[in-house]
């Protein structure tokens, strides 16, 4: 290989980009209400409590709290976007 091909070479993007940790720290934060719809269809509303690698935990007003495991989740929304 050549020497302008070795500099032309793009280096590979990040394994994470905090983005999605980032995401779930401002909604905790505020206090934002939350819809996560899950693989299923079924709608879970509440606020996000906290996360870790593999779930997040949901306060509810109607129900008890839950922890849903992320692998679960099809997506997750602002409840004012709604």
């Amino acid at each position: 290989m050549s020497r302008g091909a070795m500099q032309q070479k793009k280096q590979a993007p990040p394994d994470t980009t905090n983005a999605e940790n980032f995401y779930y720290v401002k909604q905790m934060q505020s206090k934002t209400p939350v819809v996560i719809v899950l693989q299923d269809g079924e709608e879970l509303h509440g606020t996000l409590e906290w996360y870790d690698k593999g779930c997040l935990k949901l306060t509810r007003e109607e129900g008890p709290n839950l922890l849903v495991f992320k692998s679960y989740i099809k997506y997750l929304y602002k409840q004012e976007e709604a």
